[in-house]
């Protein structure tokens, strides 16, 4: 992530079984059955059973906005299982959030599972569609925890565990969003969007969120190529980048992970192989 400029803190179901056994026969042409005599008629037995659980979702989608968002316990029980795609990340990935995020309060990086699974949790909180995440978070670190980015001699814009001591740069961006030290110390209290994968893409969402509800009012008082507002799907993730609303940088990047989302790049081979 290379964005410029601070970002605001912002059923009974009844189901009726077979007739208990009888020796009744039904005779071609009748209208009822023959039985024979002293035979009593009993009433069919009734199972009345729990309501079945609704199915998965088979697709999270993008919630306009001002929709009411899922809280983590409601996602995380709507994830559909996946297999993992990057086992170099499974301690993150088995690592919650700890403590609060200050100005984001439903930051919690409250999930553990594979990468695909963290992915849909996040897609699932934040009302973005899952496959934007999954081409964004590609474009961003090809879905690597570990990845690191945005190098810079001036050591002070590191996270500390990133500084060097021997003249090297250092990355400023971190995870599998790369969220962006210098701009978003907020993320790394505990040191959380390094050691969670999903506290990590749980701020990256939150991030796009506040930006899709209109509330990065900032955005209109600096260079901008277009009159910042609510409701943009793709300018908010061009924000992630850039910093700026609708810049060349920003259509360069929008144009990037769209591709990634036509390809369905997570799919391909090469993602695959890793």
């Amino acid at each position: 992530m290379r964005i410029r400029g601070a970002v605001p803190i912002l059923l009974a179901l009844t189901a009726i079984g077979a007739p208990a056994a009888t020796s009744d026969v039904v005779a071609a042409g009748m209208l009822g059955p023959i039985r024979p005599p002293g035979a009593v008629v009993t009433a069919p037995a009734v199972r009345v059973h729990a309501p079945d659980p609704p199915p998965p979702a088979t697709h999270f989608a993008t919630l306009s906005p001002g929709s009411a968002l899922p809280d983590d316990a409601t996602c995380a029980a709507a994830v559909r299982p996946a297999a993992e795609r990057r086992p170099q990340n499974a301690v993150a990935n088995h690592t919650t959030g700890i403590g609060s995020t200050a100005g984001y309060l439903r930051v919690t990086g409250n999930f553990t599972g594979s990468t695909d699974e963290i992915v849909q949790w996040v897609a699932c909180k934040w009302g973005i569609d899952e496959d934007i995440v999954r081409a964004q978070i590609a474009k961003e670190s090809w879905w690597y925890q570990s990845a690191t980015g945005d190098l810079t001699s001036d050591q002070a814009l590191c996270h500390p565990l990133f500084r060097t001591t021997d003249g090297s740069n250092c990355p400023e961006s971190i995870g599998l969003g790369q969220v962006r030290y210098q701009y978003h110390g907020v993320a790394f209290a505990n040191d959380n969007a390094i050691r969670s994968s999903a506290a990590n893409l749980d701020y990256t969402y939150a991030i796009w969120r506040s930006c899709y509800e209109g509330e990065l009012t900032w955005l209109n008082t600096v260079e901008r190529g277009a009159t910042y507002a609510a409701g943009d799907v793709w300018g908010c993730v061009g924000v992630w980048f850039s910093g700026r609303w609708h810049v060349p940088a920003a259509e360069g990047y929008i144009a990037a992970v769209q591709e990634y989302l036509t390809q369905r790049v997570w799919e391909t081979p090469g993602f695959q192989a890793g």
